[in-house]
């Protein structure tokens, strides 16, 4: 199975600036996803990227940046399904092939390990799915948990507890998406969606699963590091 590996890495983060090559336990965040993406399976890896600096640091650790993303594609709208189609369309002119599916890989989940994308490829290989999507246990923030607003008044949801403070061994599992992997067959992804029908889940702990998005992200990501992965 021949899997492309995207990498999307925009400049211009209003959050962090300088997000995706800002340093993590001392290593640019893109430099995680680009080290163990490249000692996976993965048949190539490209970096999607419309900033000098994320290119530079990017080859740097041994990726292929072999365009800039187009200015369409890099606003604070763009969605990221038509960047993962262009880097797609594009690696398949210049090499002269047809992958059978893309695993986008965003460098915010910076812990996802070579087994967790090896395992989501096999995974796809003999399920016949459409994707595999990475998920991590949503624990004591259980939907059934949730509450509306109106004004300051707590409203129950018609998909809430059974019984008022109903304990969470009691609640069926649910599982949120990560952001570490989304991987997903060509016909798919070109059809605009990464999860098409049959979608399997690629369940992952809580330690690998650390999004990053904000400066407290980062703090948090960093303690996640020195306490469980270093």
């Amino acid at each position: 199975m021949k899997v492309l590996g995207i990498i999307p890495a925009r400049g211009g983060s209003k959050g962090v600036p300088g997000k995706n090559i800002k340093p993590l336990a001392g290593k640019p965040l893109i430099v995680y996803t680009i080290e163990t993406a490249l000692a996976s399976q993965l048949t190539d890896v490209v970096v999607s990227t419309d900033d000098d600096s994320i290119a530079s640091v990017a080859r740097e650790a041994g990726a292929n940046v072999p365009f800039r993303r187009p200015a369409e594609l890099s606003s604070d709208s763009a969605r990221s399904i038509p960047v993962a189609q262009h880097a797609l369309r594009f690696m398949e002119e210049a090499n002269s092939v047809e992958y059978d599916a893309t695993m986008l890989l965003q460098p915010t989940a910076p812990f996802r390990t070579v087994e967790d994308i090896n395992r989501a490829v096999e995974l796809l290989k003999a399920s016949g799915a459409d994707s595999v999507i990475s998920v991590q246990d949503v624990e004591a923030f259980h939907p059934a948990r949730m509450k509306y607003l109106e004004g300051d008044r707590l409203i129950d949801p018609p998909f809430g507890e059974a019984y008022e403070n109903q304990s969470r061994q009691e609640l069926p599992p649910m599982y949120i998406r990560n952001g570490a992997i989304y991987l997903t067959r060509r016909n798919v992804l070109l059809n605009n969606s990464y999860k098409g029908i049959d979608c399997r889940a690629l369940i992952m702990p809580p330690e690998r699963s650390v999004n990053i998005d904000t400066v407290h992200d980062f703090e948090y990501a960093e303690w996640v590091y020195t306490k469980y992965l270093a």
